[in-house]
């Protein structure tokens, strides 16, 4: 993997920089994989070092956004996307219903530790789908019926990430003065 062309910007109460720079040369599949594997690392990064009770913390008023809130939006964000509408599963959703369609964000109960460990799982399963599937293959928007292709998906997904990721580096900057990662 070759070196990111910007240099990181490091705040000293970031964790170490895990993440791998998506490549600069390689194939189409490996760039939109590699971008998107580095805005999920960036998001952990931005959550890391943190107790439960400040993941939890809402910490930018008027919102009711926060780190533990984001978490499990995204898991359920993977979900939807890559197993329900791009590959069909039949699987619930996570921290939504049509009664509580906000709850992702609302509903913090349970340990934000038990969040990241689902998270991790519906990326690995993102993967382990787009791994076998071709970038021309379909799935369909459940609420249209419309087809969209893996390629868009991917696209999608960084998009999701870049965006939540701004969040969140506003959240922890709020929550302990950490920036820039």
């Amino acid at each position: 993997m070759t070196e990111p062309s910007v240099p990181l910007h490091r705040s000293p109460r970031w964790s170490a920089d895990t993440r791998t720079a998506p490549s600069d040369l390689g194939d189409e599949r490996e760039i939109l994989t590699g971008f998107l594997d580095w805005h999920r690392a960036t998001f952990e990064l931005k959550c890391a070092g943190l107790a439960a009770d400040l993941l939890s913390e809402r910490s930018i008023a008027p919102s009711g956004m926060s780190l533990h809130g984001l978490v499990r939006h995204l898991a359920g964000v993977e979900r939807w996307w890559f197993r329900i509408q791009f590959a069909g599963e039949d699987v619930p959703l996570l921290y939504y219903s049509d009664d509580d369609p906000d709850q992702d964000f609302d509903s913090l109960a349970g340990d934000p530790a038990e969040a990241f460990e689902l998270w991790r799982a519906e990326c690995d399963r993102s993967r382990a789908i787009t791994a076998a599937a071709s970038l021309d293959g379909t799935g369909i928007r459940r609420t249209t019926g419309e087809p969209f292709s893996l390629r868009w998906l991917l696209v999608n997904q960084i998009a999701e990430y870049a965006r939540h990721n701004g969040h969140a580096d506003l959240l922890r900057e709020r929550l302990d003065g950490a920036a820039g990662m």
